[in-house]
């Protein structure tokens, strides 16, 4: 590793990006702020450059195995289904070099997929940001609100979890094995969110409301600190309360719509909503049963 990157404080590193997206780019702009130093960024389409420009200003764009030849610690930014071809296709190009730290910040995967890299004596380490990211520098403000779920083999744990604390985040210890329930716990959370508030907004868009984000705003956001600090106990609406005729209003209404997704989601949602509300004792078994049979009316809807 060339190691020529300009006096550094004992402990810093040379970091190289391979992928300048919204999150590469803004974590590289974080082990930047720690005193590490990026000695380059890989970036192709126009976004990646602007980006790289805006937050990591000076740093060369170099291609992919330029920067695995620089770097003391390589940080892989890519798409999830991108990962594993090109982590092995470096491997198949003898790139990877003994004693260099591989991090990844895929959430699906832990570090069995840099094991072509660790055959060849790389450091493999899964650093993966449990936040959604705008790619710009308002990011970095985020960051210490911010957990990572971490997998790295247990000698090298702390070089983990010290990287995330450097960055301002919170280390999160998850298991090899439990990555994917992991990803798909934060997946649900937050990218169904995101459809769930288009629909809503849709509809009441479709309805008149001019402006639905101002309506739909301190609702979700109450309900979503209701929920964070009191759990199902925050709970409320028409099928916790077992209020089958205001459910079966919903439903004749969405299936007055045209969208599909919609009536979908909530049927869905509001079902999962009752067996949870049983479970939890909020609902009887007779009363979930007539929130199932009014969600199931006209379940096709107009077509």
């Amino acid at each position: 590793m060339n190691n020529a990157s300009g006096a550094r404080r004992p402990g810093r590193l040379g970091v190289g990006i391979i992928g300048a997206g919204k999150v590469g780019a803004v974590l590289g702009a974080a082990l930047r702020a720690a005193e590490h130093a990026v000695i380059g960024v890989s970036a192709v389409s126009e976004a990646s450059l602007e980006r790289a420009e805006m937050l990591l200003p000076g740093v060369p764009v170099l291609d992919i195995p330029a920067i695995i030849e620089r770097s003391e610690l390589v940080l892989i930014a890519v798409p999830d289904d991108a990962l594993a071809e090109l982590v092995e296709g470096l491997a198949a190009l003898g790139a990877w070099q003994p004693g260099q730290l591989v991090a990844h910040t895929s959430g699906r995967f832990g570090i069995s997929v840099l094991e072509p890299a660790r055959r060849m004596g790389a450091i493999p380490l899964a650093l993966h940001p449990a936040m959604t990211f705008t790619g710009m520098s308002l990011d970095l403000a985020r960051l210490p609100d911010c957990s990572f779920g971490i997998t790295a083999p247990s000698a090298v744990l702390p070089v983990a979890q010290a990287l995330v604390v450097e960055m301002g985040a919170e280390p999160v210890v998850i298991e090899e094995t439990h990555r994917p329930l992991y990803h798909a716990a934060l997946a649900h959370a937050s990218n169904h969110l995101v459809t769930i508030t288009a629909q809503s907004t849709q509809l009441l868009t479709d309805v008149g409301v001019e402006e639905p984000h101002r309506m739909l705003g301190p609702l979700m956001r109450a309900s979503l600190e209701n929920a964070l600090s009191a759990g199902e106990g925050a709970l409320t609406g028409p099928v916790a309360r077992g209020d089958t005729g205001t459910v079966a209003a919903h439903i004749e209404a969405l299936n007055s719509q045209p969208s599909a997704d919609i009536r979908a989601a909530y049927r869905g949602l509001a079902i999962a909503t009752a067996h949870r509300a049983v479970d939890r004792g909020l609902l009887t078994e007779a009363q979930a049963s007539a929130i199932t049979r009014a969600l199931a009316a006209d379940e096709l809807g107009p077509s």
